[in-house]
């Protein structure tokens, strides 16, 4: 049976612009439209707009918003302001990830903006949890679009179509403001090592802001840019993608992401689990690396340590920015030392590498 995919909003926008449409995360969605390398190239250089409307949102309101996203998200939402956000993590009761997420505060409660793959499994999830709690919660995802403007010139191509104060958005802060009179939640966050915004605004209206910014960023050298260059540029600076470098097997520890686990905050969701393994130690890491010879080390290829076969490659790609290939993979702990070498073994041939502690771009344009 054939699979029927939903459409974002702006599907129709992207059809104009002759992209290249493939399945993902059950959303018909673009691949590329002018080619992977030059979108790429577009949002290190000037800048990019992406259609990034199949992510999930969740509202969550009443006076116990805060105790409910406090237990079950791995991060401190008590420490952010209005308007302020932070990368987290949904965790299960034995640690492991169902998710990873972005915490918002806004007036009257919380939004969260989830992947959209894991959006129907996430929101059942955290229902289950909000048993006992006052707290309203609700699934916004098919009444929001979501733009993300990425890329050095970024403000400067925003700053043609809004009034907003774009210089008082901080890194990870948002405010609320117009474009082309259709009001949008203006986040100061993205995926792609650049600067940049992600617009959240009415479903109804994102063809119309989409037309505008491409146009106001035509002199610019924006380019709409596809699922092709959003993996190559996340992974340049090392953000992990749900579904190949975090799953439901692993926990923050393993992946990396510690540094968002805040045992000190209280009870939570997984909270004695990850603590026993923060004191035990994790037995493996997700690894970055980098391909000592030129190859392009694809999702799945074998990874080798001593002729040892230890795990497979999560993520790759030949490096449109760095002319080298790059990956993660899951190494055991004792050999996650930058400089280490291994072998990814690519169409059977094995090919040294050895193991750089992401991000393997650090020229990136994000204003922290």
């Amino acid at each position: 049976m054939t699979e029927t995919l939903r459409r974002t909003p702006l599907h129709d926008e992207h059809e104009a612009a002759g992209a290249r449409m493939v399945p993902f995360a059950g959303y018909a969605m673009p691949i590329q439209y002018s080619g992977i390398r030059a979108e790429h190239q577009a949002v290190r250089e000037a800048a990019g707009i992406f259609d990034v409307s199949h992510m999930g949102e969740f509202i969550v309101q009443g006076s116990e918003a805060l105790d409910l996203v406090q237990h079950v998200v791995t991060n401190d939402a008590s420490k952010l302001e209005e308007g302020q956000a932070q990368y987290a993590l949904l965790p299960r009761e034995d640690g492991t990830l169902l998710d990873d997420l972005i915490v918002y505060r806004r007036p009257g409660g919380f939004m969260l903006v989830v992947n959209a793959a894991n959006r129907q499994k996430d929101f059942a999830w955290i229902e289950r949890q909000a048993r006992g709690f006052d707290v309203e919660l609700s699934d916004r995802s098919d009444e929001t679009g979501l733009i993300a403007l990425q890329g050095p010139r970024a403000q400067e191509i925003l700053a043609r179509v809004t009034e907003a104060d774009l210089d008082a958005i901080a890194y990870y802060r948002s405010a609320d403001g117009e474009v082309q009179d259709r009001p949008v939640l203006i986040s100061r966050t993205g995926y792609t090592g650049e600067d940049g915004f992600e617009l959240y605004l009415g479903a109804n209206d994102a063809s119309l802001v989409w037309r505008a910014l491409v146009e106001a960023g035509a002199e610019d050298g924006l380019l709409p840019a596809g699922l092709g260059a959003r993996d190559s540029l996340r992974l340049e600076v090392g953000y992990a993608l749900y579904g190949n470098d975090i799953d439901e097997s692993r926990t923050a520890y393993e992946a990396g992401l510690g540094w968002t686990v805040k045992l000190g905050k209280g009870e939570f969701v997984g909270r004695d689990a990850l603590a026993a393994q923060k004191e035990e130690g994790a037995e493996v890491k997700l690894t970055g690396f980098r391909l000592s010879e030129r190859g392009f080390p694809r999702p799945g290829y074998p990874v080798r340590l001593d002729g040892r076969e230890v795990g497979a490659v999560t993520s790759g790609v030949l490096s449109p920015t760095l002319g080298v290939g790059i990956g993660l993979t899951y190494l055991p702990v004792e050999s996650t030392e930058p400089g280490t070498e291994l072998e990814v073994v690519i169409r059977g041939k094995a090919v040294p590498a050895r193991v750089e502690r992401p991000p393997f771009y650090r020229e990136g344009s994000i204003r922290r």
